[in-house]
């Protein structure tokens, strides 16, 4: 129960960073935005683990293991997403990040034993993806081919991310949440500022409007701190899979706050595509639960 609860903040969280993505690049430049918002995620988490008293990581495949994951997901996967977003619609966006299931199945079938592929779980993913396709079906009409790299780049970030959590899966189980979420932005942070002041400016010449502030702000403390200390929770008491399946709930989430915040109309492709993605995840939860209720009787 505790662990569905945490999965359906993390949805609602999730949800809500594509539109402060969005509202943010108004204003800032995508790679230096990103890396800011993990200065301000580390200035947080840092005193949190001296506080906490955690113990730092000591063996020499931990640090491989925070630096690999740290470019992974934050370096590449988070600087892909806020570059691609210049050039693509939230939406759109948020749908090709639903490829992060797909290439989670396939990742933790090779190096999870315990997590094999079966047709019930590929079924599930497959059925997601397409109603997550189904809502945002009116806005894959590309033009250009910045539009074109911002989907490659999109798709890109989902196999990085994806691989990031499959490897935290299995070699990082000894590493407490905070601390593995501290060094892995601290690590990928790096590139993401090195390449923006060197290539968008220095931070102090941005136009900082009060949007840009708040849209850093809530990406950096709700979108970043917060929701990864619940997630590396949460894939330590829940199978990769399914954790990953959080990236078809997303898209949904976003339209709701469309409609909400940008008086979007509810269309029947959010309906229609609403109920493909819970099916989807639901197929896959519901089985699981029945085999490990099955094992147990055994």
């Amino acid at each position: 129960m505790k662990a569905r609860l945490v999965w359906l903040i993390l949805c609602g969280i999730w949800g809500s960073t594509w539109l402060f993505i969005k509202l943010g690049l108004e204003d800032l430049p995508p790679l230096t935005f990103a890396g800011i918002r993990f200065v301000i995620s580390c200035a947080i988490l840092f005193p949190l683990v001296w506080f906490r008293r955690l113990p730092v990581p000591k063996g020499r495949s931990d640090w491989f293991l925070l630096i690999g994951t740290g470019i992974l997901s934050f370096s590449l996967n988070y600087g892909l997403v806020f570059w691609a977003e210049q050039y693509i619609t939230s939406g759109l966006a948020a749908l090709l990040q639903a490829t992060l299931p797909a290439f989670g199945l396939i990742l933790a079938h090779i190096h999870v034993p315990t997590e094999r592929i079966t047709w019930v779980k590929f079924a599930g993913v497959v059925l997601g993806v397409c109603g997550v396709g189904v809502v945002f079906s009116n806005q894959l009409a590309l033009s250009g081919r910045q539009a074109l790299a911002g989907c490659v780049g999109m798709v890109l970030s989902a196999f990085f991310a994806a691989y990031s959590n499959v490897l935290v899966k299995t070699r990082g189980k000894n590493l407490d949440p905070a601390v593995l979420a501290a060094y892995q932005m601290l690590f990928g942070l790096i590139p993401l500022l090195l390449y923006g002041i060197a290539f968008e400016g220095s931070p102090f010449r941005f136009r900082w409007t009060g949007i840009a502030v708040l849209c850093l702000l809530y990406l950096a403390i709700v979108g970043s701190v917060v929701a990864f200390l619940l997630y590396y929770w949460l894939i330590k008491n829940m199978d990769v899979t399914k954790t990953m399946m959080i990236a078809l709930v997303t898209p949904v989430v976003a339209v709701i706050l469309g409609m909400l915040v940008l008086n979007e109309e509810l269309s029947w492709r959010t309906l229609v595509g609403g109920a493909m993605i819970i099916a989807g995840i639901g197929s896959i939860v519901v089985r699981t639960a029945r085999e490990r209720a099955q094992a147990v009787g055994s």
